[in-house]
């Protein structure tokens, strides 16, 4: 499930889910007419369905950021829109892992399990994004035989790293599917759970504001990117 909170609780991060106002909807929709007669971005107005926050691309004007990823039958199109912040309804993280089984495809169950089990080992809070998430908030058909699943780890400072990266490499030993995905310190900044599995000694870190390569064993220690 989603956690909605009202705009004001805390800024809009990566990966978090944004909706929309009717009157944000309608700005955001005059300024692509080329959407006008696009029948499923008009249903994902109706269904009060919400868009992803991106980052904003260099020289782009104000604005909250928004991705909106179709589903393969749309041709996986990513389309780009800004919002302004009052338009904003509510702000919801990704779903819960354990949210996700009921839209899951059946092969894909006891991995979800063991990763279910290994967030509660590590004392970390365990989402999906990426297209079983799109899944589980639309119910429209984004998998397909090729799908990786996306997890999103909230790490901690007290997070041992390595052995979190390890175990997750062990479960997607015997997985059905690709496992990708990020490991999140609280203040939003990422890295992909393969790079610091890797052992390299620089990671590339991804926030709301920027991208940038940091040393590995500073990352977990909240020092932002160079």
């Amino acid at each position: 499930m989603t956690s909605p909170c009202k705009p004001s609780e805390r800024p809009v991060g990566r990966h978090d889910l944004v909706y929309v106002s009717p009157r944000g909807w309608r700005a955001m929709l005059a300024a692509h007419g080329d959407l006008a007669d696009d029948s499923l971005v008009a249903r994902w107005f109706d269904e009060g369905w919400p868009m992803i926050r991106r980052r904003a691309t260099p020289g782009e004007p104000t604005g909250v950021a928004l991705g909106l990823p179709l589903p393969p039958s749309a041709g996986k199109r990513r389309l780009s829109f800004l919002l302004q912040p009052d338009d904003i309804i509510s702000i919801a993280r990704p779903p819960l892992l354990n949210s996700a089984s009921a839209s899951a495809p059946p092969v894909w169950c006891p991995t979800l399990d063991r990763l279910g089990e290994l967030a509660l080992r590590h004392s970390v809070e365990a989402r999906v994004f990426g297209s079983l998430a799109w899944r589980i908030l639309t119910g429209l058909d984004y998998l397909t035989d090729r799908s990786d699943l996306d997890l999103l780890l909230d790490v901690r400072r007290e997070t041992d790293l390595d052995r979190l990266v390890a175990d997750i490499a062990a479960i997607e030993a015997d997985a059905p599917m690709r496992l990708d995905g990020e490991l999140m310190r609280d203040d939003g900044a990422a890295v992909n759970w393969r790079e610091l599995h890797a052992g390299a000694g620089e990671v590339l870190v991804k926030s709301i504001d920027g991208v940038g390569l940091l040393d590995r064993d500073l990352f977990i220690s909240r020092r932002s990117i160079s």
